[in-house]
């Protein structure tokens, strides 16, 4: 009777309302599974970095962290370009990350339908079971309500891959997507090499050797020149953006982690490697890996070939120099790339089945990808709300009691920066991650230096939980430790406010 009802209403006959509805319906889900266990907020104090700069940028035109203080401590300008507007329209600081994250979250979705529509003739359902599956992925579900550019990212990415996918030729537009995801994460220059290889072979698998010297002799290079000519026109801008901040090509971040986490990369690749697949596969995409394996190669197999090896390389870029945390957050733009291949080489499959033990295997694959979709959708809920919890009652609740009672003037350093910029705003701060101070990146995993360095600026008060700089923090007493309802639920220990003399703090 329902479907009845919706059939009859053509607002409900495109699949593009059903995308966009399950996914307003999927993100107000999770952030009320973060009100029912706590109260709704992010579940990474980086997007309240994001915030402050789009807060100083709207309210006070300037690009900074600190007011007054210009600097190039966001990863992804574009993003904080995007939240800018929430200010204007009082819809910020939740709502509007909110809704930008579920936008991204909907246009994600309706890609990955409409390319999956395109490549295989034989889906044309009523209803976007590819969008919907991609929809219930948890990692994606939890990075559009993180208040994070993850998902934007992710689009930029997808669109320019299904491009390839799809025998786009419009080069200028790719070129432009490659060059705007640097505006987004500066790893989106990694899009540049599959791109520039599909432009100067792009029937590489239609080559056959009697016309090779013939093609080679025959090259065009305008669709060279007009992807190029795309790609600089915002990627110069962005190289400039940062000199002009910073004095480098990238932003601080950029060099802050490769600092931060020298000891990580110095791991063996197969270790980190797996620590990789153990917080990463769990879901969807583990249950649809087996579809790339059934794609039509013959078909497509040169695009085929460059998405899966960017996707290789990004994944590996990422784990041979950064830590896998937050559930591999940094590599989540691969996972709507990998679920659409995934579903494409389920559904040529499935249209291929004809015998009864084909048939039962159809119905077992399908039933698994739903069961899985359903029931890590409903853990990545849980996880979602846990994640916003541990944030609000450690960072959050911890820059609240700061704003009140230290001093006004006071120099504060930090290494989670993030809410106490956002929520106190009386005091100055000192970055010991290096995203504001860039000057401490040289001696970041140095605690005397660290200490020698406060001592000289005349920090007073260290915010930090009480295992991460123990030596820092030995001379120092604690005046306030985080009260929030979820504080002190991880081996951290409980977020601390130190209060350092000068005089003590001298090496």
């Amino acid at each position: 009777m329902i479907w009845e009802m919706c059939e009859s209403m053509k607002f409900f006959r495109s699949y593009p309302v059903w995308l966009a509805l399950t996914a307003a319906l999927g993100g107000l889900t999770y952030i009320l599974s973060a009100a029912y266990i706590y109260r709704p907020g992010f579940p990474l104090d980086d997007a309240w970095i994001h915030l402050t700069y789009a807060r100083n940028l709207a309210l006070l035109g300037e690009w900074s962290f600190l007011p007054g203080q210009p600097s190039a401590g966001s990863t992804s300008p574009l993003w904080t370009l995007l939240l800018a507007p929430g200010f204007w329209l009082k819809l910020a600081p939740y709502f509007w990350p909110y809704f930008l994250g579920t936008l991204c979250f909907f246009l994600l979705a309706w890609r990955v339908e409409f390319s999956l529509r395109a490549l295989e003739p034989t889906y044309q359902p009523r209803l976007p079971w590819g969008g919907f599956l991609l929809l219930g992925e948890w990692h994606l579900a939890w990075a559009a309500s993180s208040g994070m550019e993850v998902l934007l990212h992710a689009l930029l990415v997808t669109a320019a891959l299904t491009m390839i996918l799809l025998n786009d030729r419009r080069f200028f537009l790719l070129g432009a997507l490659a060059g705007l995801s640097v505006w987004v994460r500066p790893d989106g220059v990694t899009l540049l090499g599959p791109l520039v290889l599909w432009v100067i072979f792009p029937s590489r698998f239609h080559i056959q050797p009697s016309t090779v010297n013939h093609q080679l002799s025959t090259f065009d290079l305008r669709p060279l020149t007009a992807l190029l000519s795309g790609f600089l026109l915002f990627f110069l801008p962005y190289l400039a953006f940062n000199h002009a901040l910073a004095g480098s090509l990238w932003p601080n971040t950029f060099y802050a982690k490769q600092a931060e986490y020298a000891a990580w990369q110095t791991k063996p690749f197969y270790e980190k490697a797996g620590q990789f697949f153990v917080q990463f596969l769990p879901g969807l995409t583990a249950f649809l890996a087996p579809g790339i394996f059934l794609l039509p190669w013959r078909e497509r197999r040169w695009a085929l070939a460059l998405a899966l090896i960017w996707v290789a390389g990004y994944i590996g870029l990422y784990v041979s120099r950064l830590p896998v945390y937050q559930y591999g957050r940094y590599t989540m733009p691969v996972l709507p790339i990998l679920i659409l291949l995934g579903l494409w080489g389920f559904f040529r499959w499935r249209a291929g089945v004809h015998t009864r033990i084909g048939r039962q295997l159809r119905l077992a694959w399908s039933a698994s990808l739903l069961l899985v979709t359903i029931l890590f959708w409903g853990l990545g809920a849980r996880t979602f709300a846990a994640d916003v919890a541990f944030i609000e009652s450690e960072m959050v609740q911890t820059a609240r009691w700061s704003a009140k009672n230290v001093p006004p003037g006071a120099l504060i350093a930090a290494h989670d920066i993030g809410a106490l910029g956002f929520f106190d705003g009386r005091h100055a701060i000192l970055d010991l991650a290096g995203l504001i101070s860039p000057e401490v990146i040289p001696f970041i995993n140095d605690e005397t230096r660290l200490a020698r360095f406060l001592a000289e600026k005349g920090a007073g008060y260290v915010v930090a939980f009480p295992n991460w700089y123990p030596g820092l923090v030995r001379d120092c007493f604690s005046i306030y430790q985080s009260d929030g309802a979820f504080a002190g639920a991880s081996p951290l220990g409980k977020m601390n406010i130190y209060q350092c003399s000068s005089a003590n703090r001298k090496p």
